[in-house]
């Protein structure tokens, strides 16, 4: 491997209007406004009409109605989720759904695609209960419609605000794997969708959007706070990856998780079963960072998107088999600006630098 560039570590691939990671100072900044000023102060319509502002002259000031409306659209192919397709993971259910969209480039193909993920999904796993799914309410925001689409009955506003803080906090993120998956793509000059469906293609890698559902996993192998350091313990001396710590950009905390850390905290004081949840939740946190200091000194190992990611999704019903549907649901706008960005520029063509062996008559 080159020196310096495994997995592209350091190497500036482009550059974006769209946001800034800063893992030293554990900052994410989109469109100029920090994660803190958007999370939980905006919605999901507002996030996304933020990052395309700039990519369509026909882009309306309010996103919600037409959003709404593309929604009701896309849920006519829903017509095509046979039993073969909801016997898929819902991931890949959802993506197929998504490939039957047209692939454009204008803002209608957008909106189709920033409402695909939620109207699959939601789609898909009413299927496989054996529930018939729910057709979109395009009067609803967003993320009250998910929630709506997912259960067959309105949410509080206490969870629609929940996945709405949720859906802003996940919809950028720097040039991580699905999103310069779509660039590439967009680069070649194929259409949004497309790239959409490269994004997904990436997001569902365990070490990507895949990453959440483990969480749960874990919390339910620990089962109570008393469990936490001999669980965590004989995880790492097996040699396995915890799920929920770590990241390859930030080096202190990550400011998402603060973000979804308040969003349940915020949703517990409705529910009657979450308050007891997040408590072991944050003492297996305690245990896990004092652990990881303990084993891992030259490293800093801090709370990631993933480990709140999960209890959020949790208790607002998401199966963990559909919490990277919940992330592209999100991210999906973080992608669509970025494929429309990079196609404004060249070709993405990086060279590589060949190891193998060489003919004989070239030695």
């Amino acid at each position: 491997m080159i020196d310096g560039i495994d997995g592209l570590e350091g190497v500036v691939a482009a550059e974006t209007v769209l946001s800034d990671v800063d893992g030293l100072a554990g900052r994410l900044v989109i469109r100029g406004h920090s994660l803190d000023e958007l999370a939980g102060r905006t919605t999901y319509e507002e996030a996304a009409r933020l990052l395309l502002d700039g990519f369509f002259d026909d882009l309306p000031e309010d996103l919600a109605p037409v959003l709404g409306a593309a929604r009701a659209e896309v849920f006519a192919e829903v017509a095509a989720l046979d039993d073969r397709l909801a016997r898929l993971p819902p991931t890949e259910a959802m993506r197929a759904l998504t490939a039957r969209l047209p692939d454009g480039d204008d803002l209608a193909t957008a909106l189709r695609l920033i409402a695909a993920p939620a109207v699959f999904s939601a789609a898909v796993l009413r299927r496989r209960a054996g529930e018939a799914p729910v057709a979109p309410d395009p009067t609803l925001r967003q993320a009250a419609d998910i929630l709506r689409m997912l259960r067959g009955r309105a949410p509080s506003e206490a969870e629609a605000a929940a996945l709405d803080t949720y859906l802003v906090t996940v919809c950028d993120h720097g040039l991580n794997a699905s999103t310069f998956t779509a660039r590439v793509i967009a680069s070649t000059h194929a259409g949004l969708t497309s790239a959409i469906l490269g994004g997904i293609g990436a997001l569902k890698g365990p070490l990507h959007g895949g990453a959440p559902g483990p969480v749960i996993e874990m919390l339910d192998g620990i089962g109570s706070p008393a469990n936490a350091r001999a669980w965590i313990e004989a995880a790492l001396d097996r040699g396995d990856r915890l799920m929920g710590f770590g990241h390859r950009v930030y080096k202190v905390r990550d400011p998402r998780a603060d973000a979804l850390k308040r969003a349940v905290r915020a949703l517990g004081e409705g529910s009657n079963a979450l308050p007891g949840r997040l408590a072991f939740a944050e003492a297996v946190e305690q245990a896990a960072l004092a652990i990881l200091k303990d084993r891992k000194p030259d490293r800093s190992l801090q709370t990631n998107v993933e480990f709140y990611t999960a209890l959020l999704l949790e208790a607002l019903a998401f199966p963990p088999s559909a919490f990277t549907c919940a992330f592209a649901m999100g991210r999906v706008a973080g992608w669509v600006a970025h494929a429309r960005e990079a196609r404004a520029g060249r070709l993405i063509r990086p060279q590589s630098r060949y190891v193998g062996p060489w003919p004989k008559a070239a030695a």
